[in-house]
Formats: structure tokens, C-alpha cells, sequence
């Protein structure tokens, strides 16, 4: 028999930096989850990640048991890694601060496509496009469609 589901808790926290300080030890203090025990197994499962936040969904059941998630980082920090830059443009509508290639776009798609609502690893690719027009950096998909999205693809 499954065990009930009492909360769902989301944090965002450093890679490897779990501690019962805060923002991790309040959040969890007041859902009753044993911090010491949630912060060992949060630190031994991302020891091997990047140094970035990384999205966390702790389900807490009613016997004060708790099982946890660690997504991947947010699409947005993904593509300033791998373009190398530290910020987005200063002016938006003039100055584009960097260029993906297709590679350096399918290889961010795919890293992140378990957390995408995506069909295929083109829609993700697509997705993936749409973080990197928002932070001004150019992309060679961009004018494709999904049709010669897929081709080359498969090509």
C-alpha cells in the first residue's frame, strides 16, 4: 500500500552545500523532515554536479518519511554555461551577447529534456531556443521548423 502524501516541498540550493542554515533548515523544519538526514543524502546524490542551484521537490508523507527529486538547473543557466558569459545583455533590443551552435543546442536539449513537456528532442531543441532569444543569445535553429528541425536530426 502506497504511503500518503501530507506536503511537496520546492527549494532551489547549492550543489553539495546543503545544511540545516538558512533557506534549507526553516523550510524543512516547519514540514517536520529530519534536516540532518535530508541534507547527507541531498549532499551525497549532487557531489558530482556543476557549482549551480539546483531545483529540488521533497515529498513529505504523513509518517513524517520523505523522498526527494534533484531536477536539472533552469534551461537559463545551462545556456549562459555553455556561452560562456555571465549575464544576459545590458540592452536587449541591440546587443545579442552570444551564439550557440545546433551541437551546443541539442546538447543543452538533451541534458534537460527529462524535466521539458517536450514530444521529441526537436520540441526541447525549440524550447530551448525560446530561453536563449529571451537571454539575447542567437541560435542557429532559430529560423528552422520543426520539419527541418527533424531532418537534420535524423541526417
Amino acid at each position: 500500500m502506497a504511503k500518503a502524501i501530507k506536503w511537496y516541498i520546492k527549494l532551489q540550493i547549492n550543489w553539495w552545500q546543503a545544511n540545516p542554515a538558512p533557506p534549507v533548515g526553516p523550510a524543512l523544519w516547519q514540514y517536520w523532515v529530519p534536516i540532518q538526514e535530508f541534507t547527507q543524502k541531498f549532499n551525497e546524490q549532487t557531489k558530482d554536479k556543476m557549482g549551480v542551484k539546483l531545483p529540488v521537490i521533497i515529498t513529505v508523507y504523513e509518517d513524517r518519511s520523505f523522498d526527494f527529486v534533484v531536477k536539472q538547473p533552469p534551461a537559463a543557466v545551462l545556456l549562459r554555461n555553455k556561452a560562456n558569459i555571465k549575464k544576459g545583455s545590458w540592452v536587449p533590443q541591440k546587443d545579442k551577447v552570444a551564439h550557440l551552435t545546433f551541437d551546443q543546442v541539442k546538447e543543452i536539449a538533451e541534458e534537460k529534456f527529462p524535466d521539458l513537456n517536450a514530444y521529441d528532442i526537436a520540441w526541447a531543441m525549440k524550447a530551448i531556443d525560446g530561453s536563449a532569444r529571451s537571454a539575447w543569445i542567437t541560435t542557429d535553429i532559430h529560423s528552422m521548423d520543426l520539419k527541418e528541425l527533424r531532418a537534420k536530426l535524423s541526417a
